[in-house]
């Protein structure tokens, strides 16, 4: 069987024009999740450049200066030190459970970032349980934690990942009820169809004004699911020196202190996507509004505006965290447990009641 030459090169060139389509169908999977990436690192790294600058604001101090303009370099700079640092571990530590716990804390924390809706039609994963997922994938830290502690051999870093444990689990529970409320005003549980939802009436229509028991009762409770002063009990310097972090140096460490503020963004987007109505800016009085509303029908235009009026609203919570940190004292753990079970509880409770009631009455 004689076959042409030319045949030959047919079957050559389709084989490569079908292999060269697999590859960028590939890397157009790919590419979303690369870009959410690169967008969280340069989030974190504006997160810990903004707290540093606004604490020696707080402080009337010189905050950075020197790595950069302005110091925006400092975080990166801080972050590229610890990564060529020595990576201890601890002699009579479990490993195991010492290497696995930092992935924990972060792995967990980034699979959130997949159901956020950051502009119109701009999400990773719009699921119907968008944000359930957040809730159970953001129970997982605290066990990374648990372990980090527990393989230390450390006395301190076991207390804290006890105190993690236990922190958790007591304001997990208002969150969700919080979030349950939320649900039944938007009728959904997806991230995508609780912002549409608010968009409908415009301003008045966020949730911020129709929850404000809620929103008040969620800001306190993902404060205290981000370990953030007045709740940072888990590793408080003046009793547990660094608490679960105490036996930990270079990447491992910085895995953590990188999963504190992934945390703490991923909570500000869930208060700007359930309270405030996401991308949707229709301010009245406020010809910008307007200005915004044309613009983006412009396609990738309008997309960017969409991120824009996200991450603004977004960096106001987290300035409001950030000044938190330096302005109220640190609570006691009983007074932590008793805030989180015999007021945050009962009232999130009431507050569903009073949901689901006046959703029965509308019917």
């Amino acid at each position: 069987m004689i076959i042409d030459t030319t045949e030959v090169q047919d079957i050559n060139s389709f084989f490569r024009l079908e292999s060269l389509k697999e590859v960028y169908g590939i890397l157009w999977v790919l590419a979303p999740i690369f870009t959410l990436v690169l967008g969280i690192t340069i989030s974190v790294l504006a997160i810990v450049w903004l707290e540093r600058e606004i604490s020696a604001g707080i402080q009337q101090r010189i905050g950075p200066e020197y790595a950069g303009p302005l110091g925006v370099l400092q975080a990166l700079a801080d972050g590229t030190k610890l990564l060529f640092k020595e990576s201890l571990i601890p002699s009579r530590g479990d490993t195991r459970l010492f290497n696995i716990g930092p992935s924990i804390s972060v792995i967990s924390i980034i699979i959130s970032y997949l159901v956020i809706p950051f502009g119109y039609n701009f999400v990773l994963s719009d699921l119907n349980i968008g944000v359930f997922l957040w809730i159970s994938i953001s129970s997982i830290a605290p066990i990374g934690l648990l372990m980090s502690g527990y393989g230390s051999n450390n006395k301190y870093s076991f207390l804290g990942g006890l105190r993690a444990a236990a922190q958790s689990i007591s304001y997990e529970i208002p969150l969700t009820l919080c979030v349950l409320s939320i649900s039944l005003l938007s009728n959904s549980l997806s991230t995508v169809d609780i912002v549409d939802a608010q968009s409908k009436y415009g301003f008045w229509g966020w949730n911020l004004w129709r929850q404000p028991i809620g929103f008040v009762v969620f800001l306190i409770s993902s404060l205290a699911e981000c370990e953030r002063l007045p709740f940072d009990l888990p590793e408080a310097e003046e009793e547990l020196v660094a608490g679960y972090q105490t036996e930990y140096s270079g990447i491992k460490f910085g895995l953590f202190y990188v999963a504190s503020y992934l945390n703490l963004l991923i909570s500000s987007l869930f208060v700007t996507v359930l309270y405030l109505g996401g991308s949707n800016i229709s301010i009245p009085y406020l010809f910008i509004s307007e200005f915004f509303e044309i613009t983006k029908a412009y396609g990738v235009f309008g997309t960017t505006i969409d991120i824009f009026i996200t991450l603004a609203k977004t960096y106001l919570f987290l300035f409001l965290s950030i000044t938190a940190r330096w302005t109220l004292p640190r609570l006691r753990m009983d007074q932590l447990l008793n805030l989180g079970w015999k007021f945050l509880l009962p009232i999130s409770l009431g507050n569903l009641l009073l949901t689901t009631s006046s959703q029965l009455f509308s019917l």
